[in-house]
């Protein structure tokens, strides 16, 4: 595989990833508080991170240099996490999943201003036709809903939560030091788990884990292994192989991958009108991926 299409690899699979944590949050979502959740997401992750490191050549000394980097870049996480918990409490999954797809508007100009990566033409035409494709999806097919702009509670939060999403492929490639990619994401989500720990400690304490039903273990598993773990080290590969637009292109395809997701829970799947805002943002996937030159 040459690096770009590695590069594309990573982010289809990221894809998939992020939206079972969609579905499978929105479930869970008023159980725990989301404080709590993600800190124990986060020890989760860290040690899988740091298991992986040391299996796959360590983690070099020149790793932990200036790790105020770690800082920033573990809260950017932190706060996109928190955030969707908080935005899945009252947004029903499909609809949280199209406020996901307007990162790659934002990254692109967060992109451009932190490192100057140029947007084409044909690439701003496809984030247009993305966000157009996701407000649809959020307002509902509702032209009423459009005209009020009467955004739910829950998009509204989660919005917040997709800014710091959007800056960390930009601002990792620009505090990166070529760190190898398992050592760089373990000490990202060490970070992360420390600002956790730090500021989330009353919800921990006020947890009655012991308590906590099945399914709720079941979601905190999925999400520290394979929607923290995973996809830390997904966009870590990805970002130093494509321009942040192009990383975050592949949230257009959330939306479809929750549908399915939530077809297969038993929650069926929205009505028709909605699905063409989920159409656009794959016609929007299609264009930046033509866009290679």
């Amino acid at each position: 595989m040459t690096p770009q299409a590695q590069g594309h690899a990573c982010m289809l699979l990221f894809s998939v990833l992020v939206a079972g944590s969609f579905s499978l949050g929105s479930l869970v979502a008023n159980e725990i508080a989301p404080m709590a959740l993600t800190a124990l997401r986060f020890a989760i992750a860290a040690a899988i991170m740091g298991a992986l490191a040391l299996a796959t050549g360590g983690i070099p000394r020149r790793t932990f240099d200036a790790p105020w980097r770690y800082l920033i870049l573990g809260g950017l996480y932190v706060i996109y996490f928190v955030l969707m918990f908080e935005g899945l409490k009252t947004a029903p999954p499909v609809s949280a999943s199209a406020v996901f797809t307007l990162t790659p508007m934002i990254a692109g100009g967060i992109g451009w201003l932190l490192l100057r990566q140029v947007t084409t033409r044909r690439m701003a035409l496809a984030l247009a036709i993305g966000a157009v494709g996701a407000l649809w999806v959020i307002f509902r097919a509702d032209w009423a809903t459009v005209r009020a702009f009467d955004i739910g509670e829950g998009e509204a939060i989660f919005f917040w939560g997709c800014v710091a999403h959007a800056a960390y492929p930009p601002v990792m490639r620009l505090l990166g030091r070529q760190e190898p990619a398992a050592a760089f994401t373990f000490a990202v989500i060490a970070a992360g788990c420390l600002i956790l720990t730090v500021v989330g400690w009353r919800d921990i304490r006020a947890t009655d884990w012991a308590g906590l039903r099945p399914l709720v273990w079941i979601t905190i598993g999925y999400v520290s292994l394979f929607a923290t773990a995973g996809t830390f080290l997904l966009v870590r590969i990805a970002a130093v192989r494509l321009p942040s637009a192009k990383v975050m292109a592949y949230t257009y395809l959330t939306p479809s991958w929750v549908i399915l997701w939530e077809i297969a829970l038993g929650n069926g799947a929205p009505g028709g009108l909605v699905l063409v805002g989920v159409a656009l943002t794959v016609i929007a996937l299609l264009l930046l991926l033509r866009n290679e030159h």
